[in-house]
This record gives C-alpha cells, sequence and structure tokens, in this order.
C-alpha cells in the first residue's frame, strides 16, 4: 500500500504537467455562456481577437504564459456554467462544433441542378452568344451559364464557423448567402498567406499548394470553389478574388512592395518581369491595367466558360487606407471576413471602390442580354433596354471637359456644366450679434447624400440631340442654356445654381434638376438652348437599391437601427466603429463606392504624357458619362438648398458653410437636438435635417465652439471642411 507521501507526490507531479485545456467547442462555450465577447477576451490574455479565434476552432493552442492564464479563466467559468443542471444557462448563440477536416462537397455536375434563381432560362437553353465587351477590354459571354463539369474540390484544412457574440447574426446571414449558390461552395473570395493557407468565408481555410502565380491562377479555377452568382440574369459570374498577403506575394516571385515614380495608381509590373513573362508563357493574359495592385489574369471565353481571375496585392496598397481603414493590417481571416461582407452585399471587389461602384452599375444593369435571331433561329446578343449599351457615347460639348475631343477638335467655347458639390462659406459681415454670442457650432452631415439623390433618378440613356429656344420641361433629362441670374434668394443662404454658392451673373449650363428648382421657386426659366437625350430611364435605380441596402445592414451590424429614437441614435453612432473595425471599415468602403463610382463617370485623363485632345482609356467606356453625373451632383446640391431653407423657415436659422454634404450651424447646445425642428409630439419636422442611419438622413459630423468657427470664416477657411477635427478633409466626390 502506497504511503501518504508517495501520493502526495504522485498528485503534484499531475499539478507540474502543462495544462490541458477543455476542446475547443467548450471553450467557445464557456466564453459565450459568460457573456465574453472574442475581442474582449483577447484584450484580458493581451493577444489578438483572431488568435482567440484560433483556440476556439482548434487551429491553434496558446503557450505559456497564456496557456495557464486561460485554464484558469476557463476553470473558473466551468464552476459558473456546467454543461448540464440547473445552474447552466442558455446559451445566447449556437454552440459551434469542433473543428474538421475533410473534402468539401463536390459542385454540381450540370446546370440543370443549379437552382432556378441563379440562372436565366436562356442560358440554360442556349450557349451564351459571344461578343459582349467587359469594362476591362477582354471578351465576356453575355449570358454565361454554369460550367459543363465541376472544378475539383480544393482540400480544406479546417472548416470552422466560431459563433460568437461580437459576430452578428446579420454578417452571418451575409457569409452563408456568399456561399448559397453550389457552384461556389466557398464563396466569392480568400486571403492566401506564405504558408499556403486561403482563407476563406466564415472561418474556412484551404490549402493552397501555388508556388507561382500561374499555378495560382490554375488552382482557383480548377480547385477552389470560389466565385460569385450573377447579380442580373443577363449578367456574368463574378470571377473568383485571390487576396495576396506580402509574404504571399514574395513566396509567388512578385516583389513585396511595388517601386516606381509615377502615380501609385498606374504603377506595375514592367513586361519582362519574370512574372509577366511566365504568365504570357502559359498563355494568360492580362488586362490592360497590367501587373499592379488588382491584376485580372484570364483566357478567352472558351464556350460557355469564363476563364478569369482577380488578384489584390496587399502590399502593393490595393485596399486603398481612405476607402477600407485599417483592413490591410488586419490577419487574413479578418480581411476575408471584411471583404467577404462586402462582396456578398454590394459586389466582389475588382480594384478599388471607385472601380467596384461602377462595375457594380454594370452588373446590374448588364448591357446585352441573350435574344433569338429570327433567321438562324441562335440565341445571340441584343441590347439590354435600360442600359448603357455595349459602345461609348460623346457627350454633348457642355457636358464633357475642357480637354475632350469634342471640345478641342470642335472648337467649342460655349462653356461648360459646372455641376458640382457645394463649397461656400457666409460672409462674416452677414452673422447676427445674436448668432455670434451662440456657443457652439454644430456641424450635420447626410448619410451618403449621392446615393439618395440617385434614388429613382432618371437620365438619358441616348446621345444628345441639339435644340435651340426649347420650352423647358423637367421631366427631360439634359443640359440647358439658361439665365438664372434674376433669382434671388436670402443672402445669408448659399445660391443653389452654382458650387460656390455665388449668385449667377448671366446665362450659363445647367442640368435639369437645376434649373426645375428655380421654377419650383416661383421663377420663370427660359432656356436659350438645350442638349436633351430622348431614351431615358432610371438607370441608376439597382444600384441605390443594392447600395443603400448594403449601407443600412452594416449599419445595424454596428448597432445603429432604424428603431432608435434620435437620443438613441446619436450614442450608437458615437461608438458604432468601435464595435466591430472590420464591419466598420466595411461601412467607410459602402461610402467610398457611391463617391467614388459617382466620380468616375467623369474620370479625368491620368499621367504626364496626355495631351489635350487626346481619347484617353476611360472614354472607351460606355459608362464615361458626364451628364449622369452631374444629374446626380445637381439633385444632391437642390435638395441641401431645399433643406437649408426650410430650417430657415422653421427654426430662423441659417448655416455658417456648407461643403458637399456637410452643413455647420451655430447652436445653444453641443448637440443637434439643440436646434433640430421638432413637433410638439417631439416626432422631427418632415422637410428639414433629421437625424438617422438611412442614406438622405444626417448624423453629427463634429462640434466646435462658435469663436472657432468665426475665427477661420475670417480667415477664408471653411469651418465645414475642418468641424470633425483633426484637420479632417470631406471627400467630395473624385
Amino acid at each position: 500500500m502506497a504511503s501518504e507521501e508517495e501520493l502526495f507526490a504522485s498528485v503534484d507531479a499531475l499539478l507540474n504537467e502543462e495544462p490541458h485545456l477543455p476542446p475547443p467547442a467548450e471553450r467557445a462555450r464557456l466564453r459565450e455562456a459568460a457573456g465574453i465577447t472574442q475581442a474582449r477576451l483577447a484584450t484580458a490574455l493581451k493577444t489578438t481577437t483572431q488568435s482567440v479565434k484560433n483556440w476556439e476552432n482548434g487551429r491553434s493552442e496558446p503557450k505559456s504564459p497564456r496557456l495557464d492564464a486561460y485554464q484558469r479563466l476557463l476553470n473558473g467559468w466551468a464552476a459558473k456554467y456546467p454543461a448540464s443542471g440547473a445552474l447552466a444557462p442558455a446559451p445566447s448563440a449556437p454552440v459551434p462544433q469542433a473543428p474538421t477536416v475533410h473534402t468539401a462537397p463536390p459542385a454540381p455536375q450540370a446546370a440543370a441542378t443549379t437552382p432556378a434563381a441563379s440562372v436565366p432560362p436562356a442560358a440554360s437553353r442556349q450557349p451564351a452568344p459571344e461578343g459582349a465587351r467587359t469594362s476591362g477590354g477582354e471578351a465576356a459571354d453575355a449570358v454565361p451559364a454554369p460550367p459543363a463539369s465541376a472544378p475539383a474540390p480544393a482540400r480544406e484544412r479546417t472548416v470552422a464557423s466560431p459563433a460568437s457574440p461580437a459576430r452578428r447574426p446579420a454578417v452571418k446571414r451575409a457569409a452563408q448567402a456568399a456561399v448559397a449558390d453550389p457552384r461556389f461552395p466557398h464563396g466569392p473570395l480568400a486571403v492566401l498567406d506564405g504558408d499556403g493557407c486561403a482563407y476563406g468565408v466564415d472561418g474556412l481555410v484551404l490549402d493552397c499548394p501555388a508556388t507561382t502565380v500561374v499555378e495560382l491562377v490554375e488552382w482557383t479555377l480548377r480547385e477552389s470553389g470560389l466565385g460569385a452568382p450573377r447579380l442580373n440574369r443577363n449578367g456574368k459570374d463574378s470571377d473568383p478574388l485571390i487576396v495576396l498577403t506580402a509574404s504571399a506575394a514574395v513566396k509567388l516571385g512578385l516583389p513585396e512592395r511595388l517601386e516606381g515614380h509615377e502615380q501609385r495608381r498606374s504603377l506595375r509590373l514592367p513586361e519582362d518581369h519574370p512574372v509577366v513573362k511566365e504568365v504570357a508563357k502559359a498563355k494568360w493574359r492580362l488586362t490592360q491595367r497590367g501587373f499592379g495592385p488588382w491584376p485580372r489574369i484570364y483566357r478567352k471565353v472558351q464556350g460557355r466558360e469564363r476563364q478569369c481571375v482577380q488578384l489584390a496585392i496587399l502590399s502593393w496598397d490595393a485596399l486603398d487606407e481612405r476607402a477600407w481603414p485599417g483592413v490591410a493590417e488586419r490577419e487574413p481571416a479578418e480581411i476575408a471576413r471584411a471583404l467577404t461582407v462586402y462582396a456578398t452585399r454590394v459586389i466582389t471587389p475588382r480594384g478599388s471602390t471607385a472601380v467596384s461602384g461602377l462595375e457594380l452599375m454594370t452588373a446590374l444593369r448588364p448591357p446585352t442580354r441573350a435574344v433569338r435571331d429570327e433567321a438562324s433561329g441562335n440565341w445571340v446578343a441584343g441590347h439590354n433596354p435600360g442600359s448603357l449599351g455595349t459602345e461609348p457615347m460623346d457627350p454633348a460639348p457642355p457636358e464633357a471637359t475642357p480637354e475632350h475631343p469634342v471640345v478641342v477638335a470642335g472648337g467649342w467655347t460655349g462653356g461648360f456644366l459646372d455641376e458640382e458639390a457645394y463649397q461656400w462659406v457666409r460672409p462674416v459681415d452677414l452673422l447676427s450679434d445674436e448668432e455670434c454670442t451662440l456657443p457652439y457650432a454644430v456641424g450635420l452631415d447626410l448619410n451618403t447624400a449621392f446615393l439618395a439623390a440617385a434614388a429613382r433618378l432618371v437620365v438619358g440613356l441616348s446621345a444628345p440631340d441639339h435644340f435651340r429656344g426649347p420650352a423647358f420641361n423637367p421631366k427631360i433629362p439634359g443640359s440647358w442654356l439658361v439665365d438664372l441670374s434674376h433669382v434671388e434668394v436670402d443672402p445669408r443662404l448659399p445660391s443653389p445654381f452654382t458650387p460656390s454658392g455665388e449668385r449667377p451673373t448671366g446665362p450659363a449650363w445647367y442640368q435639369t434638376h437645376t434649373v426645375a428648382y428655380a421654377q419650383e421657386l416661383g421663377f420663370n426659366v427660359r432656356p436659350v438652348e438645350a442638349y436633351l437625350r430622348r431614351e431615358t430611364g432610371a438607370y441608376l435605380d439597382p444600384w441605390h437599391d443594392r447600395l443603400r441596402t448594403a449601407y443600412v445592414d452594416t449599419l445595424a451590424d454596428l448597432g445603429v437601427t432604424k428603431d432608435l429614437d434620435d437620443r438613441e441614435f446619436l450614442a450608437a453612432m458615437e461608438r458604432h466603429k468601435e464595435v466591430d473595425p472590420a464591419l466598420a471599415a466595411v461601412l467607410a468602403a459602402v461610402k467610398a463606392t457611391v463617391k467614388g463610382g459617382i466620380g468616375k463617370l467623369r474620370e479625368r485623363p491620368q499621367g504626364r504624357r496626355y495631351q489635350q485632345g487626346e481619347r484617353w482609356p476611360a472614354l472607351q467606356r460606355p459608362t464615361w458619362r458626364p451628364d449622369i453625373r452631374a444629374a446626380v451632383i445637381s439633385k444632391a446640391r437642390v435638395n441641401m438648398h431645399r433643406k437649408l431653407t426650410n430650417m430657415a423657415k422653421m427654426t430662423g436659422l441659417y448655416p455658417l458653410a456648407v461643403l458637399s454634404d456637410c452643413v455647420v450651424y451655430p447652436s445653444p447646445g453641443a448637440s443637434p437636438l439643440d436646434f433640430l425642428p421638432y413637433a410638439a409630439s417631439g416626432k422631427p419636422q418632415p422637410g428639414a435635417f433629421r437625424l438617422g442611419p438611412t442614406p438622405g438622413l444626417a448624423k453629427l459630423e463634429g462640434v466646435q465652439s462658435m469663436l472657432w468657427a468665426v475665427d477661420l470664416m475670417e480667415q477664408g477657411y471653411n469651418p465645414a471642411r475642418h468641424i470633425k477635427g483633426g484637420d479632417a478633409v470631406l471627400d467630395e466626390g473624385e
């Protein structure tokens, strides 16, 4: 029989052994039962959120001293929240299962197994017609169908779906939607690191054996199961996106950084770089953008099957910090999560947010659709009504830019549209003593003002026709030469007809919404001439609807919902970026997509070698439409002036300054609640500025002292540009 001393020695030996943690699923259950988020646990253990996720799905294990602290915490939670019994609280989310290693389910073998919602009937009956062009220049099938046989499935390293309070249900729904199409079981994209791990949707990690760019492209198309279904039945599926970390880029033979003396956006690998030569040798092609931060590698369409892969190289600044704040510095799994939410709600990125905004327009309104040729009985590519078509269209001279060929070659001297966002400051001598004695200057910012202006906006779809002495019709989109200098507005408000807010001095070109507003104010308008379009339509409607939903849903995931009252809304907005920084970056990207997409409609020439009068690449796009951009900005500026006028009528308050979608008011308090108009019932008055989370409603931009604002105005600066603090400068659309 063992002595007491021997028994104690054996027990001490067990106590000195390395701590044994419970299974990963139990770790997650205990944390959730305690109501602790992964981010909070990471802070307590002085580690990253991604590390906690890895511990809870079995990808990695903590090491001492963190291991001992984690073990102590889990033991304490286990005592409080046993797996069964009366003391065990119901978890707030489903308990994640232990990670498994398995082969991905095979994709469907034929188009017949694809859900009807994903494939139009025409595509399932006939091969897609040839001839449609993408904006990148490569040929594309107008109505693509799924490949006849599925690619070989990629091997998953592990599939994990940790359910945590930090990840909101709506985000989980977005991730599930990304893999709803069985042709793309692994979602729209993956982030590849230097160890060959491709991080995808909802914690998925694929094993990527590629060591060259060509191998990566072929693996992506044949094995990865990546991609996304078309957004319109007449469109094409989104090509898979592979995002490369710095270590992955180096492993594939690419430089870690892309250096050069040209503009950052035009940097690319030289033609004689080994990787570029390797791509060409394997009979793959690059688009005209070359091998830059967003290289697009493709082969010509063969039958119904597209062969195209989009890459994004993080260390080459593919994710602009202004549009994707902090995302490029995150762990690969977090990058994949943010980009997947964006891809699901907006579009799989194909470049900057501006490029993606423009691509979204085409994806939702494809230029062609399948039509039956009566002579042959075959399906061919035909014009899709409501789209901008496949051919670029020259603008009317006043809608163009000064360097455009129609201006230079035609010797146009008749002036140009000046439909831009406001940049206005009220003259200091128009400030009253009562205003100057108010303690605060409060800035309001309209949520995605350009997006709100795009709603139900009728624009021209056909080429412009010239008219002399036309009668004004507010329902016809176009450009009108008219004298609005006789229209008087209160000098404490900006003029609604010029971006500077100054009163017009004579005839000038205006977009339809600007002239219609003069008529709304009760003034006669008599155009001298006009360039109008006979074919019209609400081209931007599906673009508006999709981006509006993306904006509202992402804000809701961050705790800013439509059911909040104004005080709760302001409090939620103050903390929303801290709720989930990755999702906050998605919100910033959605906003940048709106402004950048509108700006791209009038993309100017780039590069020092450009000569005035030459055509530049953007002019080859059907979506180079400065008249549509002018229509959006004109409507946004008119909407702003209408609210400014209503505010003056309801409250007697006049703005100090306006910059784009930001307005600064003098206020008796440090909150918008101190000066916005409310009815006796407590509800906000319609027609004026209103707080809320939807496009067109307002949020707090910043608060400063009235003395600070007046001082800036006296120096000739715009307080709206700096009201947020930190020398903030608003993005004005391009």
